[in-house]
């Protein structure tokens, strides 16, 4: 019997026993071993997303337990991370590794069952082998580092690039690590409470400031929001970038922001809206991000403030939307 979250209401989760999913054709079962609570889930948890109709998470681990006909490329047993975005496979989209933009793209954990399960069922082309150095804690890091590493390749951040990163929640302090990786600098980060100034300082943000004056010492030439909501972070962005600097806009927004078009205009600042995460060349966003956790995996670690079991899943989200309860990335455990 495999046990499955079910979202009853705002505020509202339960544990409730289901079969075991078979895996189709060219599917594979994996026993889910982590599931990161995300952002996106503690705005449907508040009220402020529509509710999912099906189980949710995507930010994921697990081990391959069982093996659907035609699958030759994995076995029962790797230890893999899932990337969650079924697509066709065959439009100009797909060919060109725009995946995330394909017409038949689908989610896990919300048009599919996602991972705050014992059990999930997936493409095996969603698969993703951990490295020996990468368990399965820092493999539940890999989706939302590979929705960083998707924002800053937009942003064009590369070796110097001076780099404002707004929100230090998970998107954000991922959004610090993948700008170090690539050698930016100098990287500044905004974070509003104070386990969030801690895992900024920790990760190696150059400057760590209040959200309300987001002012580097060096303007930078790109900057990431990550915020949304109700924030006014692309108006700060706007104010703050550089001339001929770039905004990537990672944060869901809950109505459409304000900013000024004519400030925006004047200093030609070009504004990107970054969705998930693709194939650009030889290496997906998600190998890039499996390669940053194999190096840097041991100052991403303290970011995962809290493991529940997934009986307590409604504890799990109350720390995690509590963000006074010192609670950075909450995760979700089988037992």
């Amino acid at each position: 019997m495999s046990l499955a979250l079910k979202v009853d209401a705002v505020g509202r989760v339960s544990v409730a026993p289901c079969e075991p999913p078979s895996p189709g054709t060219g599917e594979v079962r994996v026993a889910i071993e982590r599931c990161g609570i995300c952002g996106s889930d503690l705005h449907w948890f508040l009220g402020r997303m529509p509710l999912p109709s099906v189980c949710p998470g995507h930010e994921l681990s697990g081990t391959v337990e069982t093996l659907g006909a035609a699958v030759t490329d994995f076995r029962a047993g790797d230890r893999v991370t899932i990337e969650p975005l079924l697509r066709c496979g065959h439009c100009a989209r797909c060919r060109a590794g725009d995946y995330h933009l394909c017409k038949k793209t689908e989610i896990f954990s919300v048009t599919r069952p996602g991972g705050m399960a014992t059990h999930a069922v997936v493409p095996s082309y969603c698969l993703h082998r951990l490295p020996e150095n990468v368990d399965f804690v820092l493999g539940a890091l890999t989706e939302p580092l590979a929705v960083a590493v998707h924002a800053l390749r937009l942003g064009g951040v590369r070796e110097g690039t001076p780099v404002l990163v707004l929100g230090a929640g998970t998107i954000g302090l991922m959004s610090v690590v993948a700008a170090k990786h690539v050698g930016a600098g100098p990287i500044g980060v905004t974070a509003r409470y104070p386990q969030q100034r801690v895992a900024a300082e920790r990760i190696g943000a150059d400057e760590v400031l209040a959200p309300e004056k987001p002012r580097m010492s060096r303007r930078p030439a790109v900057i990431i929001e990550t915020v949304g909501g109700l924030a006014t972070t692309v108006t700060d962005a706007v104010q703050a970038v550089e001339a001929s600097g770039t905004v990537v806009i990672t944060g869901l927004f809950e109505e459409a922001p304000r900013y000024d078009p004519m400030l925006a205009m004047v200093k030609e600042v070009r504004l990107v809206a970054s969705m998930v995460y693709n194939r650009c060349g030889p290496e997906s966003d998600f190998e890039t991000a499996l390669a940053i956790l194999s190096t840097r995996g041991d100052a991403l670690r303290p970011l995962v403030t809290h493991t529940f079991p997934l009986r307590d899943a409604q504890r799990a989200f109350e720390i995690a939307a509590d963000k006074k309860s010192g609670a950075v990335k909450v995760m979700l455990a089988p037992a």
